[in-house]
């Protein structure tokens, strides 16, 4: 299957399992979750790897229907409260080839209904990790600014996740940049709307987008002593 664009078919799967989480329904409707949801997303991802080859040749685009870059449609709900077996929205994640070994960051698309959006950037690093990452933005700051200050970043991302709401141990809490000291997820946030992930541009969009976020997923992963 060769992508041209994602079709509403796709939300509307979405929105339909949203209604009927439960498994009698998706086994029933197996065969149009693979046609309108699982299919096209290994064809975004195909079509995407070249992409993503020109940000860095360190990320990976897997187009495997398991453990690849598509996140697992079947919610984990051993310790969850909520026990609804399947995720209403679609999740790729292009990590980075050490990724599985380090808390490397990576790119990030979300598609749901009345959420979509991009990620670029490390989410809840270890503690080693995010403790590396402050100490690289008390060295470099300026380098850190423009990472997350610049025009062109913030046309289209926001840094968000969750922060402290201490400054951290051993980090000065006068700082100029303590605000981001405090931070414990470390992402850029691209917010997009329904007619643009169904538009016939999207592939390009998504690759100016993360294109924006380079200088931020740079900084990260020169960091966390993983190459870009």
């Amino acid at each position: 299957m060769e992508f041209r664009r994602f079709e509403p078919t796709i939300f509307q799967f979405l929105e339909e399992l949203a209604d009927n989480n439960n498994r009698p329904w998706f086994q029933e409707n197996k065969p149009r979750y693979e046609r309108d949801v699982l299919e096209p997303c290994q064809a975004f991802i195909r079509a995407f790897a070249p992409r993503l080859k020109k940000l860095s040749p360190f990320f990976t685009a897997d187009d495997r229907r398991s453990g690849g870059s598509l996140m697992r449609v079947y919610r984990d709900t051993r310790f969850a409260k909520d026990k609804t077996p399947y995720k209403t929205n679609v999740g790729i994640q292009f990590r980075h080839e050490m990724g599985r070994d380090v808390h490397a960051p990576g790119f990030y698309v979300h598609l749901a209904l009345g959420d979509c959006f991009l990620g670029a950037g490390t989410w809840r690093p270890d503690r080693a990790s995010l403790g590396m990452i402050r100490q690289a933005i008390v060295e470099r700051p300026a380098r850190w600014r423009r990472a997350t200050r610049s025009k062109r970043f913030r046309a289209c991302f926001e840094l968000a996740g969750d922060s402290l709401k201490r400054p951290p141990r051993d980090f000065p809490a006068d700082h100029p940049l303590v605000e981001d000291l405090k931070r414990t997820d470390l992402i850029g946030i691209c917010r997009l709307k329904e007619r643009s992930v169904l538009g016939t541009q999207f592939l390009d969009n998504v690759a100016a987008s993360f294109t924006a976020a380079r200088q931020l997923t740079r900084f990260l992963c020169e960091a966390s002593k993983v190459p870009f």
